[in-house]
Order: C-alpha cells, then sequence, then structure tokens
C-alpha cells in the first residue's frame, strides 16, 4: 500500500475551522481518510472542538517523551498531534489535523508531502464569530484578528477554502478536495 498524506487544515481564529473539518469527517470513509484530535492545555467545553485537554504538566512531559509528531503554541495554550497520525499515513491513510498557521514551515519539513489548506472568512465575519463564541480561552479577541501570519515556503501548495457563506459550501469543499486524485499526489 502506498503511503498516505497529511492534510494541514488551518486559518484565523474564527474561521470556522473546526466546523468545515467536522462536515467533512461526518462524510468521509473513516477507513481511507483518518481524522486526529488534537492535544491542548485548554479544558473541554460544550459546542467546541473535540480535543484531548492536557494539563501544562501533561503536555509537557508528553513532549519530553516524544509522544507528539507536531507541537506548538499559540495564544497562551499548547497543541500537539501524536505520533499516531505517522502510522497512519504510513498504512496508506489521507490524514486531516488542525494545525497553525504560524507552524507550518516546522510541518512541512517534517511532512514534505502535506498539502496545507487554508480556510479563511472576512475580518468581520471572524469578529462576529469569536464574539458570538464567548470562549474565555480565547483571549484578547483584538489581538486574534489582528494577527497575521505569513505563510511562506507554501504559497503555491496552499488551497484557500473561504467559509464566509455556508458550512455546506466550506464543507463540501474540503470533502471535495480529500476524495480527489491531490491528496494522493
Amino acid at each position: 500500500m502506498d503511503a498516505g498524506r497529511l492534510v494541514y487544515v488551518m486559518g484565523p481564529s474564527g474561521a470556522g475551522k473546526d466546523s468545515v473539518i467536522g462536515f467533512a469527517r461526518d462524510a468521509c470513509d473513516p477507513e481511507r481518510v483518518v481524522f486526529a484530535h488534537r492535544y491542548i492545555t485548554r479544558p473541554v467545553v460544550a459546542d467546541a472542538e473535540n480535543h484531548i485537554a492536557l494539563t501544562e504538566r501533561e503536555f509537557t512531559a508528553r513532549v519530553a517523551a516524544g509522544w507528539f509528531a507536531l507541537h506548538w503554541e499559540s495564544h497562551g495554550l499548547r497543541y500537539g498531534i501524536g505520533c499516531e497520525v505517522d502510522s497512519w499515513i504510513a498504512s496508506g491513510r489521507t490524514v486531516v489535523v488542525n494545525g497553525s498557521r504560524a507552524y507550518l514551515p516546522d510541518a512541512m519539513r517534517r511532512y514534505p508531502s502535506l498539502l496545507p489548506v487554508l480556510v479563511t472568512a472576512p475580518v468581520a465575519v471572524l469578529e462576529a464569530r469569536l464574539q458570538a463564541r464567548a470562549r474565555a480561552s480565547d483571549g484578547d479577541l483584538r489581538r486574534r484578528l489582528d494577527r497575521t501570519v505569513e505563510l511562506m515556503g507554501a504559497d503555491d501548495r496552499i488551497v484557500e477554502i473561504d467559509n464566509s457563506t455556508t458550512l455546506a459550501a466550506a464543507g463540501q469543499a474540503l470533502l471535495g478536495l480529500l476524495l480527489s486524485d491531490r491528496v494522493s499526489s
């Protein structure tokens, strides 16, 4: 069986990455496309990302043990993707992760064939979504909205998905990409 591929979904806070990923996840064959959980130093809250909550101490111990394939810090939180993704890729699966724009160069070094996907929406849409979710761990919304990240080194490979209209439209765009030949090339 040929090796699979990592699909690295990223975008600004409020772009709707979790919703777009969730839409595609519900429609994909789990034998073919695997969606990795993130480990985050944030408590689990209803109607938010389905992640594995770790304490700062637990997270640090897992980093030291080498149990994360990818890990980064953003907005005062720590995020990790478990090494299980390497087994899934080796077994020929397409693996979808919710990544960080700032960490993309590091992820590309570890996974040279990764396919970067940027979920976007206009600033007004981002602001409305962030205000509506009112999650304490989001911190200063203005700082989140003003944060820009240069996506150097991947410009020619990035697939952009606009999530400013309906979730179905953006979700179908990601789903179509995951089911296309593009992820296997």
